[in-house]
């Protein structure tokens, strides 16, 4: 498996990655992806977050979701539910 960087999700911001949760799908809308300051020198990969936005009216729990986009396919995305908006709920997802 190819480990993701902030260059694989660059491009997806303001598209939509489908998640299933009991058989129920789940629309996120990435809304950013920004870079982390980076702490360990020669790390693998230069850390970095997403935000994820979901209209749902009822907010979803932090754990891993299998999120699907068509070009970068099915991964898992440990989401964390940060702030509610007029829009939906926000997540952040970090990868270090």
């Amino acid at each position: 498996m190819e480990l993701l960087t902030l260059e694989h999700f660059a491009g997806c911001v303001n598209e939509t990655f489908s998640a299933t949760l009991e058989d129920m799908r789940i629309e996120f809308v990435l809304v950013e992806a920004r870079p982390l300051p980076t702490r360990v020198p020669d790390a693998r990969r230069a850390p970095f977050s997403l935000l994820f936005r979901n209209t749902a009216a009822f907010l979803f729990p932090q754990q891993i979701y299998p999120m699907h986009h068509p070009r970068i396919g099915e991964v898992g995305i440990f989401i964390v539910p940060i702030a509610r908006e007029r829009e939906g709920f926000l997540y952040e997802a970090v990868f270090n």
